[in-house]
């Protein structure tokens, strides 16, 4: 998870603005395993969503870290529901590999502004 969102161009306004919208687009990927949306938030997602998911992973171990990792992804995703799906039924799933969680197709532009358009999902 990003300590501080980057100083480039942002989606939307202010920082806090682009990362809660980060939060919400990691937790409509965990809900539905694969959403639609444009390329360049995608590609910004994926290494957000790879890193809640090694935390989700790392959470497995019966270690005196694990209350504090789960609490980590609820502070990011601030949903209960998404964390707990995260913890208990996503990233069990990914206990043997190492990275490359997600996948992102581009599906071309969009019909209204010419946006580039990418499906990102669960591998």
């Amino acid at each position: 998870m990003p300590a501080t969102p980057r100083k480039a161009p942002r989606f939307g306004g202010s920082a806090a603005h682009q990362r809660l919208m980060m939060a919400n687009l990691a937790a409509s990927l965990i809900a539905a395993e694969g959403i639609v949306t444009t390329e360049a938030k995608a590609k910004a997602l994926r290494p957000i969503v790879e890193k809640l998911i090694t935390k989700g992973k790392k959470a497995q171990e019966d270690s005196p870290m694990r209350l504090h990792r789960i609490r980590q992804i609820q502070g990011y995703l601030g949903d209960k529901e998404m964390t707990h799906k995260l913890v208990s039924d996503v990233a069990p799933r990914y206990m043997e590999r190492n990275g490359g969680y997600t996948r992102i197709l581009k599906l071309g532009t969009r019909h209204g502004d010419k946006a580039e358009m990418a499906r990102i999902e669960l591998v």
